[in-house]
């Protein structure tokens, strides 16, 4: 039986530029409980397709990892922000490519046990190259996979990053139906 937890208390343990961390007290099975929930305006993820069936990726250092990861362009949702033009601009900022057409795919969670973080993907295609508009903290390099080549990575453990996993495992069949 699941029974759904009611929240009794919210504390705010943590206000930050990018996410929030606050403690729920909530009821459970067992009586009551606490959980530790980060409070997270949600993102975009762009699947690219260039005319030659290239999907562009940024490699770019990530302190958590404590590496250059390769990722699919993605970027913070802000608040009130129309997620389409959100996938737009990152497009363009981390890739310099603009799109003739965005389509919505779907949204998930990103951590869905502690995170309110819900990532929504987008195809872009019609690419038209261009300058890139880094923000002035990133250091960016553009690389291009093919669909296939980017299923490979995720299958054979290459790729680190989820959302990446997730654009990379779909990308393939992305492009079939386009």
């Amino acid at each position: 039986m699941i029974i759904e937890e009611k929240t009794v208390e919210s504390e705010l343990i943590y206000e930050g530029k990018i996410l929030n961390l606050r403690r729920d007290k909530v009821t459970s099975r067992s009586g009551l409980s606490y959980r530790e929930i980060v409070e997270h305006s949600g993102g975009i993820v762009i699947i690219g397709l260039t005319d030659e069936g290239r999907v562009p990726m940024v490699r770019q250092y990530r302190k958590a990892a404590e590496a250059a990861v390769l990722e699919i362009p993605a970027g913070k949702l802000e608040k009130g922000e129309d997620p389409a033009e959100a996938a737009a601009r990152e497009l363009k900022e981390e890739t310099g490519y603009t799109a003739a057409s965005i389509s919505y795919l779907f949204k998930g969670y990103s951590s869905i046990g502690y995170s309110t973080e819900i990532l929504r993907f987008y195809l872009a295609e019609g690419l038209v190259a261009g300058d890139t508009d880094f923000d002035e903290n990133e250091a960016i390099e553009i690389e291009e996979y093919t669909p296939d080549e980017l299923y490979s990575m995720a299958v054979n453990g290459e790729l680190i990053d989820q959302k990446t996993i997730v654009a990379a495992l779909i990308a393939r069949d992305v492009k079939d139906v386009t």
